[in-house]
């Protein structure tokens, strides 16, 4: 009986070309693999050989002046942890000098002692940036790129510019988010 389902089943394929692959075409557009490698590769950095996806992006960034005051929240921040943020009632427990970097350097750094400070449940930081026009005339670049990145990052709840004693509009007060100290910050 064997030998006539094997044989039933050789004349029912006579003619039957094998599929050469093994997707199936459902109608959706195929992903643009270069275009995504292109996109994690922007949202990468090295740091002494070992790789380092940041997330923050410099596709778009918010062109600020040198006075410029810097104030932002994420949302569901209460505005009044913003506002002592602002007036420098929230003690900031470290510094970062961003003077003098790259923009790749000052990211990478950032990036670090965010990462640094979130591990140690650090409430909030002071991050100096500068305020410096560049020698071709426009504006900030530290500065326009600090403000972009920390927006961008999700351990920031809000910054805003510092007070005249602790660097005026050439740092920024960052609170962070802090997940095991006494209640949530959200």
């Amino acid at each position: 009986m064997q030998d006539d389902d094997f044989s039933l089943f050789r004349s029912e394929i006579r003619g039957v070309k094998p599929i050469k692959h093994d997707r199936a075409e459902v109608g959706k557009p195929r992903t643009d693999r270069k275009q995504l490698a292109g996109l994690r590769q922007a949202a990468t950095i090295r740091s002494d050989q070992a790789l380092v996806v940041d997330g923050m992006s410099d596709q778009f960034v918010i062109d600020v002046g040198a006075e410029d005051e810097l104030l932002w929240r994420r949302d569901g921040v209460q505005e009044g942890q913003i506002r002592k943020l602002k007036l420098g009632q929230i003690p900031f427990e470290g510094s970062l000098d961003l003077h003098g970097m790259t923009v790749e350097r000052a990211r990478e750094t950032l990036w670090a002692f965010i990462a640094e400070a979130t591990k140690l449940e650090v409430r909030c930081v002071r991050v100096t940036h500068g305020k410096a026009a560049r020698i071709d005339g426009r504006r900030p670049m530290i500065k326009s790129h600090v403000n972009t990145w920390l927006r961008q990052h999700q351990q920031v709840l809000g910054f805003a510019s510092c007070q005249p004693r602790h660097g005026g509009t050439g740092a920024v007060y960052v609170m962070l988010k802090r997940t095991m100290l006494e209640g949530r910050d959200e």
